[in-house]
């Protein structure tokens, strides 16, 4: 029986031209993680092979463009049509300016349909074809590195600079050193920040001031369970920084009895149960004034922190972050009230750099 292969049975794939090149082939693109995997087949979108898709598509983009040029004609009709102190009550925004609302939306929508419009054009309009650009070499040929190696060599051979080391370091100095003339353009930054919120215009033997009296505070002048605003002294109201001042520096004086006082630190730092807090609230700042006699708790006004002046100053409800600053007061030789110092932490309202 022959041996030979006849023109109609089946060959080994090995045997066939090219298969030796096919293998290694693919024995070189598993090897190679960077292989081109070439491209997938190109998928025609549907305006592409239908004119019917295409109109809806060049529609529905002239519809976006057309209402942008609606919406920028409302945008400039809303400054007659709104006047300025109209208010609209708008769920769930509340009450808002209707010249403000309405600018705001029609601009909105007038950008909008312009981006929308320009993408829905180019993914469904545009030409869709996909453009191949070979990758190539990005090293130097060998010949190139070389010659660049040589180069450097003989020029640092030349300029001398591993045998003069006095110019060599001096000049790594000088390159060093010129970047900080930099340093002084920051001073056209404005002038260095001062540490103006950790500090208010109290300092030991400043005496209280009664806000309304404008009389120096005897602790007799403060009865049980009343309040009292109080300034330091020498800040007056014809000052030129007053108003920066007292935004920091006001101060509620509260009398109470010394055994209704909870905090040790609070009791020491009182006198005969008067005890002196910031008057600035530490949630945003706002003036804190309304006194509960009989709980001996305070209320912010305008989003309700409740402080209790029985216990440091501790934030009982609302949105406030920390307690009520305390003044360390005692009574001077002359019989008033004054301060031991200034306040221990910054008043107000939390800053970034807050300790």
């Amino acid at each position: 029986m022959s041996s030979e292969t006849g023109p109609h049975e089946n060959v080994s794939d090995e045997n066939l031209p090219g298969a030796q090149d096919k293998s290694h082939g693919e024995l070189a693109r598993k090897d190679d993680p960077f292989a081109d995997p070439g491209l997938p087949p190109h998928e025609h979108r549907i305006q592409d092979i239908d004119e019917r898709a295409a109109k809806r598509s060049e529609r529905a983009v002239a519809f976006l463009f057309t209402l942008s040029m609606l919406a920028t004609v409302g945008f400039i009709a809303s400054f007659v049509a709104f006047p300025i102190d109209k208010i609209i009550y708008v769920w769930p925004l509340g009450h808002v300016s209707a010249l403000n609302l309405a600018l705001g939306l029609t601009l909105g929508v007038a950008l909008f349909c312009i981006g929308a419009g320009a993408v829905h054009w180019a993914r469904t309009l545009m030409s869709d074809e996909e453009m191949v650009d070979e990758r190539h070499p990005i090293a130097a040929e060998p010949a190139v590195r070389e010659k660049v190696i040589a180069d450097f060599k003989q020029g640092a051979k030349e300029s001398a600079i591993g045998r003069r080391k006095l110019i060599r370091n001096t000049m790594f100095g000088a390159v060093a050193l010129v970047p900080l003339s930099g340093v002084v353009l920051l001073r056209d930054l404005g002038p260095l920040p001062e540490d103006k919120l950790r500090h208010t215009a109290w300092k030991k033997g400043k005496l209280l001031v009664n806000e309304n009296t404008n009389e120096p505070l005897r602790p007799e002048d403060i009865a049980v369970g009343s309040l009292t605003f109080a300034r330091p002294e020498g800040l007056e109201h014809h000052d030129e920084d007053f108003q920066n001042e007292i935004a920091k520096a006001a101060l509620m004086l509260v009398r109470l009895e010394p055994e209704d006082i909870k905090d040790k630190r609070e009791l020491d730092w009182s006198h005969e149960g008067i005890v002196a807090f910031s008057k600035i609230c530490t949630h945003v700042g706002c003036p804190v004034s309304l006194y509960e006699q009989q709980t001996h708790h305070v209320l912010c006004p305008c989003h309700q922190s409740t402080f209790d002046l029985a216990d440091a100053g501790r934030v009982l409800f609302g949105p406030a972050g920390h307690p009520l600053p305390q003044l360390n007061i005692s009574v001077n030789k002359d019989g008033y009230l004054e301060a031991q110092g200034d306040f221990e932490e910054p008043v107000g309202p939390a800053f970034w750099e807050r300790g």
